[in-house]
Order: structure tokens, then C-alpha cells, then sequence
């Protein structure tokens, strides 16, 4: 490649006003460097191979590395390539990124920023967290088959859902507790996927009241997720905030009417919501604050004295509503994380409820925690509008199916008559393929965003989110698609498949697959 000169102008300037008035372009290591050249004096200074005309005056000048294709004013580079761009540019320059894109390193950076309490509670996993690995490790089951010289030089990324057209298929999952990783929690995260143009799910457990929320989220998608609790005056109560509050969509989580059995936690001895964490939109409901007081169970009080202090301090530090507050009425405050305890667990549920449900609100429905093909049938029998296939990150059941293995059973129940959605295990581009490959419609990023708002708040987010788009964006392209809908069971192959044994075809499994078969 030569080195190619424009003259972007010439002629007298004012010194108090400083102008590009020529650049040079040269290559360097497969990108372009450009040399600026900034008039600050009567006219122009030049440089070697620049007709700017040499002035004695001052000059200042500035060098920016950048890749041919942008020097080109080629616009069919995608915004993968764009993103890499920027942070080779910035790395040349001896600016690495504060947020680093592989994940190992990302979960590692992230630990290291937050407290050992923190970690566990959002890192953590049931039992031995082999449901956790096993979200994993499906990723495995499947292998991209790339092919070649199909002209992948524009990529489409979008995806529709009820009716918005949104420029990614992924989702900012539902996360409780996130004042655990960060300050603004909440709002940093809803800001991030709102530049980002993403839509966000704000958790019922939030860090802020979910109207804050939406206004953080400007006028950017965002849905609410419901923990459906005892008292059915909370739960309706919620939902009409959520449409007040301009949310487009409920996500209803039936894997949590307990919580499940999470040593990291239990072996510090630690539950944020004892402590004012993630209770904001319980103690700002009115329903949930005109509840009777509740019997607390003798058992269940803790001992207070010198040993509690901090718990108690930091009670009062992280009341939603504020210290002041919290000291006003410590009676109150006491009452209501005894109120909040005593209806979080809604074990009674059952298929006969979500009608019910469906009666309190007029937005459309998803139901998160499916995993078998004969609970999506019996959801959608309900009036659901889609379905998230997930096993809540591994945080429930130790030893459970991987999310990832269910999802084509799922998919393949539904037909298509509603959205299936995908949660547990995702982290790169190529998950997300796999995952739109097999089926889902989107996908719902959780625990990374959170790693990424530990290290550096909303922008944090927004670089987890962004190395995301820009993986899944070059992935698509390397592996010979042109978009997200072209993705089927065709652009995967299985080496060793899922296993079979004989016991599959007894129980009622696939034959091939020994996944349960079912259709709606």
C-alpha cells in the first residue's frame, strides 16, 4: 500500500482557533497511521510528503492509529471489526482495557474487586455447583460448522420480540442484590443496556425501586421479572407499577419459590435481604407495606449483642430508603425484612395459579425456569406469551439437566407459537449462536454484566456488553452467515451427541437424543 496524502485545507487560520489543515497516511502492522497536522499560527505548518505549505509557526500534531478499512470509508466492516479496532488503537496508544473481554479473566478481575460476602452470593451455585459446570460444559455438546466465500461483508444482529425490533438478541437477565457489586447497581446496569440499546430486565430483589429503574432505562425496552410471593396483594400490587412504570413485558420466575441450598452462602452465614439488600421494591410498595405485621417464628430471631453490630450496621447503611430513615423507625425496618422473609417462599404454587396470574396484568407473560417440554406445553395451555428455558444459573438445584440440553426439546414442543428464550451458562458469541441455532428466539446474559459493573459501573457493563456484540458479530461472520436468522441445527454438528442408554427409551426419551419428547 503507498502512502496516499489529502489536503484538507489551506490558508490563513486564527490563532486562537486551531485547524486540521492536512493529513498523511502511511501503513503500520496491517493499519493505517494518520498524521494530523494542526494549524496554529498564521498558516498552515506542513510535514515531509504533505503539500500543506512549511510555516516556521507552531504546530501541533497528532498521530491516531486506525485500521485501513476506516482510512477507506469502507462501510461494510461490521462492529465486531470496529470494536477490535478500537481497542488495538487504544493499546498502541498503551491504554489496555479496563474490562477484560475473556471471560476467565473477566470473573477473575471482578472476584478481586468485591468482598468475599459479595462473590459468594453472586458466583455461588447449589450444592457442589455441578449444575453450573454442566451449563457449561453443554456448550461442548455442539461444534460450529463454519463455511466459506459466501459474502458475509454485512451482518444483521437484530432480532424482533413483541413487536420491538431490538439490535442484539441478548437480554440483561434479571439479577438481584446488584448494590452488592456496585453502588448504582441497578441504574448503572439499566443505563449500560439502554446506551446499548438493549432491553433489561429489572429483578424483583432490585437494589433500586423499579420506577428509578425505568427512568434509568430512559426510553430503551425493559421488562420486570416477578418473584410471585405469598401474598397475592404484593404480586398485583407489582404488576400495576410495572405497567405505570412503562415496562413492556413480565417475566414470572417459578424456580424460585424457595431458595435453594447454596453452601457459599450458608457457610458465611450471610442472606443480603437480612441485611436491607435487595428489598427496595417491598419496602416502596404500599400493598406490601399495608401488610399486618407478621408472627415471627422464635426460631428465626436472631441474638443480637456485640457480635451483630456490623449486620446491624449495615442494616441501617443499606436501607433502601435511606439511613436516616431507617434510624427514625428501627421498628419498622425490623418489621419489614421479618414481612419480607415471610412471604418470599411460595412453595403451594401450581399450573392452575398462572391464569390467575395472567388476570393481573395486561402485558405479555414469560415464564422463566422451564426445562421440560411438558411445562412449556402446560404453560402456554395457560395463556403465557413465551417462555425462558433456564435453570436459574445453577443456583437452585445441584446435579439438574444443563439449560442448554432442554432447549431443543423445548423448542421443538412449542413450535414456534411463542417465543423460547435462552438463560444459563452464556458468555461468549459463539454461545449465543449455539443457542440461536437451537432454537431461541434471544438470549439473557446474566452473571458477566455483573462482573463488568464490579469493575467499572455502567461503563463496565457497556464493555461486557459491547465485546459480547462484537464476538457474536465476527463469529457470525466467520463461520459464513449473514444473520442471526439463518441459524438452525445445520451450522452444528455433535461429535459425541448427549448420550443414550438403554434406560432412555424406556423412560419415554428420544431414542437420539435421550431428551423427553413431547409436543404441545
Amino acid at each position: 500500500m503507498q502512502d496516499r496524502t489529502q489536503l484538507l485545507g489551506l490558508g490563513p487560520f486564527s490563532a486562537s482557533k486551531p485547524r486540521l489543515v492536512g493529513m498523511r497516511e502511511t501503513p503500520l502492522l496491517g493499519y493505517e497511521m494518520r498524521i494530523l497536522v494542526v494549524a496554529c499560527g498564521t498558516h498552515a505548518a506542513g510535514l515531509p510528503g504533505c503539500r500543506a505549505p512549511a510555516h516556521r509557526a507552531s504546530c501541533a500534531i497528532q498521530w491516531h492509529i486506525l485500521p485501513a478499512w476506516m482510512m477507506k470509508g469502507n462501510l461494510m466492516a461490521g462492529q465486531g471489526r470496529r470494536h477490535q479496532a478500537r481497542i488495538f488503537t487504544s493499546g498502541f496508544g498503551g491504554r489496555r482495557p479496563l474490562v477484560p473481554c475473556a471471560p476467565e479473566a473477566l470473573e477473575h478481575a471482578a472476584q478481586a474487586s468485591m468482598t468475599r460476602r459479595a462473590w459468594a452470593y453472586i458466583a455461588g451455585g447449589a450444592g457442589l455447583e455441578r449444575t453450573a459446570a454442566a451449563n457449561r460444559a453443554a456448550f461442548d455438546h455442539y461444534r460450529i460448522l463454519q463455511r466459506m466465500l459466501r459474502d458475509v461483508s454485512e451482518r444483521k444482529l437484530a432480532v424482533e420480540l413483541f413487536g420491538r425490533i431490538m439490535p442484539l438478541p441478548v437480554l440483561l437477565a434479571p439479577i438481584g442484590v446488584l448494590g452488592m457489586a456496585h453502588r448504582e447497581a441497578d441504574l448503572a446496569a439499566a443505563r449500560a443496556a439502554a446506551a446499548e440499546g438493549l432491553t433489561f430486565i429489572t429483578s424483583s430483589q432490585a437494589s433500586y425501586p423499579m420506577e428509578a429503574v425505568a427512568s434509568a432505562c430512559a426510553g430503551s425496552p425493559r421488562w420486570f421479572q416477578l418473584y410471585w410471593s405469598a401474598r397475592d396483594e404484593v404480586a398485583a400490587s407489582f404488576l400495576r407499577r410495572a405497567e405505570t412504570a412503562g415496562y413492556e413485558a413480565i417475566v414470572v420466575t417459578l424456580d424460585t419459590t424457595q431458595l435453594g441450598w447454596r453452601p457459599r452462602d450458608l457457610d458465611g452465614g450471610y442472606l443480603p435481604f437480612l441485611h436491607g439488600r435487595g428489598i427496595a421494591n417491598y419496602v416502596s410498595d404500599p400493598a406490601f407495606c399495608a401488610l399486618p405485621p407478621p408472627a415471627a417464628d422464635p426460631s428465626e430471631r436472631p441474638a443480637l449483642g456485640l457480635r451483630s453490630l456490623p449486620a446491624v450496621v449495615e442494616l441501617l447503611r443499606s436501607w433502601p430508603q435511606g439511613m436516616l430513615r431507617a434510624l427514625s423507625s428501627p421498628t419498622a425496618v425490623v418489621q419489614a425484612v421479618q414481612q419480607f422473609v415471610a412471604g418470599y417462599s411460595r412453595p403451594d404454587l401450581t399450573w392452575d395459579d398462572l391464569p390467575r396470574l395472567r388476570q393481573m396484568t395486561s402485558l405479555p407473560i414469560l415464564v422463566k425456569g422451564i426445562l421440560h417440554p411438558d411445562d412449556a406445553c402446560k404453560a402456554l395451555e395457560a395463556g403465557m406469551d413465551g417462555i425462558i428455558v433456564s435453570n436459574h444459573g445453577g443456583r437452585q438445584v445441584d446435579g439438574a439437566v444443563a439449560s442448554l440440553d432442554m432447549l431443543p426439546a423445548v423448542v421443538e414442543a412449542i413450535g414456534g407459537r411463542i417465543p423460547v428464550l435462552f438463560d444459563s451458562g452464556i458468555r461468549t458469541g459463539s454461545d449465543v449462536i449455539k443457542a440461536l441455532a437451537l432454537g431461541a428466539r434471544a438470549v439473557l446474559l446474566g452473571r458477566p454484566y455483573i462482573y463488568g459493573l464490579a469493575l467499572g459501573g455502567e461503563a463496565g457493563v457497556r464493555a461486557v456488553l459491547q465485546a459480547l456484540a462484537a464476538d457474536l458479530d465476527l463469529t457470525l461472520a466467520l463461520m459464513g452467515c449473514r444473520s442471526v436468522h439463518e441459524l438452525n441445527r445445520s451450522v452444528l454438528v455433535e461429535p459425541h451427541g448427549i448420550g443414550v442408554t438403554p434406560s432412555s427409551r424406556r423412560s419415554g426419551l428420544d431414542g437420539e437424543t435421550g431428551l423427553p419428547r413431547s409436543s404441545c
